[in-house]
């Protein structure tokens, strides 16, 4: 007889347990929901102020007014949260993060809001293939298959689905800087996240989050200066409101996450290109193509199957580390 016996939970804690388990799903997939509609109206605002303000002010008085809500943390008691061991690694992902949101906020300035959300989804196509090269994480057959998917995605929101040469040659002449610039832009983010993830090993959250706020601020301060003329008071409160909505969506997405695993959320984001594709149709006469539509869906599937497969992966290794810990007979 083992010393240590693990009975088997009884069906009525089976139940409870898929009870809280399918509410945390609906919890987090609302979270989503909010997140993915604050996102669309927040893009919808930075493209009208951007119709007179450059994108780069348009993007250096967003993350000011998003560091000031920080500021209280730099010159508060919590200041010695920000102590680091990797300040060159800090800066050089402000660099990358916000060379990323400059490019963003010019392609929301030139393409449609859907095309612009459709592109912006492969960013955890490009996280993926960044942590292979460059944090050596094993990446099997079907995660690279998904990669290759979700890339394809991209080339039907770009192309469309072409019925000929001349339609193709015609769709090759409509892509412009706007799409190249979003297009550079996600696997820039994508190496923000990576560079991230290698930071939670001797940073805290506190220190991740304000330098990246203060450097980003400092990197879009150089190119906002070359174009600056005053913003008015409507422009002022409405890029107030872009950094109050980015905050709000960012910690509802925080929390779809917390309630619910992001494979199962995941799909949700979806609804991001509706919200999107329905402002842009009502607000700036954008007519979203069908080739967004079903490049968005397969880069959203591609995505979602990554998400799925780490999500896998982390509770086989939890389980291990759970038999592992196990006390064995003696």
């Amino acid at each position: 007889m083992p010393a240590h016996d693990h009975p088997e939970p009884l069906p009525h804690e089976k139940a409870e347990e898929a009870r809280l388990r399918n509410r945390g799903v609906l919890v987090g997939m609302g979270y989503l929901v909010l997140s993915g509609l604050l996102f669309a109206i927040f893009t919808a605002i930075v493209r009208w102020v951007s119709s007179d303000l450059h994108p780069a002010e348009t993007a250096f008085i967003r993350y000011l007014f998003g560091f000031l809500f920080l500021l209280p943390i730099f010159m508060g008691a919590r200041r010695r949260e920000l102590k680091t061991k990797r300040p060159v690694m800090h800066v050089l992902r402000g660099l990358i993060h916000g060379t990323g949101v400059l490019l963003w906020f010019y392609a929301i300035a030139k393409i449609t809001l859907a095309e612009v959300t459709a592109l912006a989804f492969t960013a955890p196509v490009w996280a993926t293939l960044g942590a292979f090269l460059f944090l050596g994480e094993t990446v099997r057959a079907r995660r690279i298959a998904a990669v290759l998917i979700g890339l394809l995605g991209a080339l039907i929101v770009l192309f469309g689905i072409p019925s000929s040469q001349a339609e193709l040659m015609a769709n090759l002449s409509g892509i412009g800087l706007g799409q190249f610039a979003i297009l550079v832009a996600a696997p820039l983010f994508a190496c923000s996240k990576l560079m991230t993830k290698r930071l939670t090993d001797t940073e805290n959250t506190t220190a991740i989050v304000a330098w990246l706020s203060l450097t980003v601020t400092v990197v879009l301060a150089i190119p906002a200066i070359t174009v600056w003329r005053m913003p008015s008071l409507e422009e002022w409160l409405s890029l107030a409101a872009v950094a109050a909505l980015a905050t709000t969506a960012h910690i509802c997405m925080t929390r779809a996450w917390q309630a619910a695993d992001i494979s199962v959320t995941q799909p949700v984001e979806f609804l991001q290109l509706v919200w999107a594709s329905l402002i842009g149709i009502y607000m700036f006469g954008e007519t979203p193509t069908l080739g967004i539509w079903i490049g968005g869906a397969v880069i959203v599937g591609s995505a979602s199957y990554i998400a799925h497969r780490e999500a896998l992966t982390r509770r086989q290794e939890r389980t291990a580390e759970a038999v592992a810990a196990r006390p064995h007979a003696t």
